[in-house]
């Protein structure tokens, strides 16, 4: 069945978002798993377009679901948080860790229209009709989210501790 072999191509795609979303490997797969349970029972109700768009349609409202489910997450005070990684020579690790952090500090709506955009590549319009908003709350919150990711990795390149030792 082509529609099939169509959502095995858009797997990578949909574990890589999952795993950005979540933040943990474990969580993505899971969700990875039951979005495409939730597209196969469903691909009749499919219209040939953006397949990929439309499975991240589903991804999200299964995300929405699943976080609607669990129990409230705690937030700490920020002196309570753990200290955020000095540069130092193994910069692109670091980098893409602190990149990690500062995306799990932004908030849902913002971190789901970055990625959208940016990681998965989708427009504006796409974007607004995977997540059902207007397109003026896709371009509101991607401006937000832009600019406090900027403000968190300023503050952590700001926050390096240690010093050159020759």
């Amino acid at each position: 069945m082509p529609i099939q072999q169509d959502i095995v191509a858009e797997i990578p795609r949909l574990r890589r978002f999952a795993r950005a979303l979540t933040g943990d490997a474990y969580r993505a797969d899971d969700l990875v798993q039951d979005t495409l349970e939730r597209a196969l029972n469903k691909w009749m109700l499919w219209r040939p377009g953006n397949l990929r768009a439309w499975l991240l349609t589903i991804m999200h409202h299964v995300f929405i679901s699943q976080t609607r489910s669990h129990k409230a997450v705690e937030y700490y005070p920020e002196e309570m948080l753990p200290e955020l990684p000095a540069r130092a020579a193994q910069d692109e690790g670091l980098a893409l860790r602190d990149l990690d952090r500062a995306l799990a500090r932004l908030s849902l709506d913002q971190r789901q229209v970055l990625l959208l955009v940016t990681l998965e590549e989708l427009s504006y319009e796409e974007t607004a009709r995977v997540l059902n908003i207007p397109v003026g709350t896709v371009m509101s919150r991607l401006y937000r989210a832009r600019e406090r990711l900027r403000a968190l990795l300023a503050s952590q390149d700001g926050n390096a501790h240690l010093r050159v030792v020759k």
